[in-house]
């Protein structure tokens, strides 16, 4: 991946973070912004339109969830929240918010790394190789080209990583697929430990496109074997 033009957001309070990830990623040749307040993490996310932000949860002014909310009411740009909070329920709440994907503290280069180079090729996937087609089950269209959901006649407003996933899932209709493989078309791994990612992306996306989220058309759950995509008939 060429990392010259790649610009990435760096938004952490603690300024040893701050010199670790900063030196390590102008090292590989990324272009980084940085920002040690929410406010002006949000700020720079809309004025500067980086290719990726990571953003720490804790955080003067306002705290990166509310950061990550903020962002995602203007831009789709991909973000990796940077925890200390190892509970599963702290790691959901920023994917709520619409954080891609997250990294608990304390965390090695290379997995940092690894992270940020899946989010990177994941959006440049997205926005270089959808087919020019148009996908109809029931009242839910998707719109390969032009990356865009309708359920009847509203526009349906998801992140990239919703997005993908339904993709993934409703171009193999009627097929299970399990978690690992999930994990692996739409995050870019499949580590142990990721499914959290999994289960709330699915919940988010059903309460989007179901009418009854907890009674779901589209998207069925086939108890331990993964997910299942049904087109109605």
């Amino acid at each position: 991946m060429n990392t010259a033009k790649i610009r990435i957001l760096v938004a952490e309070d603690e300024p040893r973070y701050i010199w670790a990830i900063q030196t390590n990623l102008e090292a590989r040749g990324y272009a980084v912004l940085t920002a040690s307040d929410g406010l002006r993490a949000v700020e720079l996310a809309a004025t500067e339109h980086p290719d990726l932000v990571l953003l720490d949860i804790k955080m003067p002014g306002i705290d990166g969830y509310e950061a990550c909310r903020r962002i995602r009411e203007f831009s789709s740009v991909p973000v990796i929240m940077l925890t200390a909070m190892a509970e599963e329920h702290d790691k959901v709440h920023g994917l709520d918010m619409g954080a891609d994907d997250y990294v608990t503290k304390p965390f090695s280069v290379a997995e940092l790394l690894a992270r940020v180079r899946a989010a990177l090729r994941r959006s440049q996937i997205s926005e270089s190789s959808a087919p020019d087609a148009t996908f109809q089950a029931g009242d839910l269209r998707i719109d390969f080209a032009q990356c865009r959901v309708w359920r009847q006649s509203t526009e349906v407003v998801l992140t990239p990583t919703e997005y993908r996933l339904l993709v993934e899932l409703a171009k193999q209709p009627g097929r299970i697929l399990v978690p690992d493989y999930l994990l692996e078309k739409v995050w870019g791994y499949g580590e142990q430990g990721s499914e959290p990612l999994l289960r709330q992306a699915i919940h988010r996306l059903r309460g989007k496109i179901e009418g009854d989220p907890h009674h779901p058309i589209y998207i069925q759950t086939r108890a331990g074997m993964g997910y299942t995509f049904c087109a109605p008939d």
